[in-house]
């Protein structure tokens, strides 16, 4: 996804209620007040012929497809798509007051993405109400535009290329107070393949999520990325505090059926159901897949690289698993593609977040402490596999190089059908907090003793700890260390109290002796006897 779908600043609000939708009666009183897809198109929007539409047919039309050969989306006129660069793009304006549902029933007009270079694959558009479907046509007059865009010389009907959630019309205030206009502010935006993103609590775009993964760092394989070809937009009902999306992918290895059930409060919820049925066999099956940018972090900077003290959309990957312990694995940006499997069964959930929130490790302007986190909340049995984190080297900040999602651990074969049910949970922080210390820092710097000669190919390692579980700890007393590395040996191992007057704010040391360069994967926490203090610091250290 490009910059153009967060454009402006984000955003509050609570519900635009319409009193004169309350009530019973709702499907009549939306066909009265012209909120229906055939009232919306006497009023100028342009629509195609009505289809009956619910979930289970659109299930049914996945299966049917991925039993027949793929076939890739046309795209009208592609010489025309071409010229559509990104300059010519961003000066092409969906005009709000056509935007779907500019006068209700929903809170939320949605408003839509024209196509270009790098967003050429039509996408179907489509408002349903009463359990009929009709196609939302595309018109060059629906947008604004220069006069000599070569947008112009593409036909009626060509499509769009995604769609946004514009924010509240009633103008509730954002971050500064002052109220919010629903025209140029928007919370929920999916554009690109199965790509979608939605700002969090803090007003911000950031990391995003997809449909599916199919087969990324895969060796002597190239990513496959299916599309959302059609989308659906339930007309909501009297009084709701949900929109209701549904999405048919496509892919060459699958098709599948998604419903989202999305809801703006305090952050952005969606409920997502899925259907998949694949056609080929894949080597990597991406569920529920989140995509990230880091560079770098305090933890490990190159020197001089960039004069800002951090550059990252996300800075860790935290697990809640099956058994119930927490983890936290801090992101890397290594030298090569490298993969990590975290085994689970039935994992209670996973995220990439933001948890550094201080504007002063970014200093940039461009508002990193406020990108979202993004949790992964499992609804029933996920079963037997692993989370997996994908790092990929950057030397910039514009290139998306962390993936993390649930891989199942049997074999994603031709013919395979599956079916997940999971919410997103897109916020500040975890949805589901605990009272364990969480990790709040991790340092590196040569090994050894201050003041005495440092040993050669050893590391020392800082990591910090906070939290309520923490603050228990009698004066006097330390919380023990328990460590483990799958190759090397512990040293110098210690914790104490950091001398900052915070309550409960404790750091482990330990030096580490290894030969070679083949990475080394390490795992930390504090306990008291029994006790478990902290999540469980992961961490793959990368020899130079």
């Amino acid at each position: 996804m490009d910059d153009s779908a967060s454009q402006g600043s984000h955003r509050s609000l609570s519900l635009d209620r319409r009193t004169l939708l309350a009530g019973a009666g709702a499907t009549a009183t939306l066909a009265a007040l012209g909120f229906t897809p055939d009232a919306l198109a006497r009023q100028g929007l342009k629509l195609g012929e009505a289809q009956d539409f619910d979930f289970e047919a659109l299930k049914a039309r996945a299966k049917a497809l991925a039993a027949e050969p793929y076939r890739e989306p046309p795209s009208p006129r592609p010489e025309v798509i071409q010229r559509i660069d990104y300059d010519a793009h961003g000066k092409i304006r969906f005009k709000p007051q056509e935007a779907l549902w500019a006068d209700g029933p929903s809170p939320w007009p949605v408003t839509f993405f024209h196509l270009g270079r790098f967003f050429y694959k039509p996408v179907r558009m489509h408002v349903v109400a009463d359990g009929r479907a009709r196609e939302i046509v595309y018109e060059a007059d629906e947008f604004e535009m220069p006069a000599d865009s070569p947008a112009r010389d593409l036909p009626a009907g060509a499509g769009f290329a995604g769609f946004r959630f514009q924010e509240s019309r009633s103008g509730h205030p954002g971050r500064d107070g002052k109220p919010l206009d629903w025209k140029t502010n928007d919370w929920v935006a999916f554009l690109g393949a199965s790509y979608f993103r939605a700002i969090g609590e803090l007003y911000q775009y950031g990391l995003s999520a997809r449909g599916i993964a199919i087969d990324p760092a895969v060796a002597g394989k190239a990513e496959e990325f299916p599309d959302f070809t059609h989308i659906w937009l339930e007309t909501p009902q009297a009084g709701a505090e949900y929109v209701v999306v549904y999405a048919l992918l496509s892919g060459p290895s699958l098709a599948g059926a998604y419903r989202f059930r999305m809801h703006r409060g305090k952050g952005v919820t969606m409920e997502i159901e899925t259907a998949l049925h694949l056609r080929k066999d894949v080597a990597r099956l991406g569920i529920a897949p989140l995509t990230s940018m880091f560079w770098y972090s305090e933890t490990a900077k190159p020197t001089a690289i960039d004069w800002r003290p951090e550059v990252h959309d996300s800075d860790g990957l935290s697990l809640w698993t099956g058994p119930g312990e927490r983890a936290w694995r801090p992101l890397n940006n290594p030298p090569q593609t490298m993969a990590s499997a975290f085994v689970d069964d039935n994992p209670r959930g996973f995220g990439l977040m933001q948890r550094d929130r201080d504007i002063g490790h970014y200093l940039d302007g461009v508002f990193y402490e406020r990108r979202p986190s993004l949790w992964v909340e499992t609804k029933g049995g996920w079963g037997r596999g692993s989370v997996q984190l994908v790092e990929i080297p950057t030397d910039d900040e514009i290139h998306d190089n962390i993936v993390a999602m649930w891989v199942p651990e049997a074999p994603a074969r031709a013919g395979n059908a599956y079916a997940f049910r999971y919410t997103l949970h897109w916020l500040d922080d975890e949805p589901f907090p605990t009272e364990l210390g969480r990790v709040v820092a991790t340092r590196l710097g040569n090994g050894g003793q201050p003041g005495t000669s440092r040993p050669e190919g050893v590391r020392k390692f800082m990591v910090e700890f906070l939290g309520p579980a923490l603050t228990t700890i009698p004066f006097g007393a330390k919380p023990e260390v328990v460590l483990s590395t799958s190759r090397g040996s512990f040293s110098y191992v210690f914790t104490e109290a950091v001398p900052d007057d915070v309550p409960g704010h404790w750091r482990a040391q330990f030096d580490l002796t290894v030969a070679g360069r083949e990475p080394v994967e390490m795992r930390c926490y504090l306990k008291a006897g029994d006790t478990v203090l902290t999540e469980t610091w992961l961490y793959q250290y990368l020899p130079f």
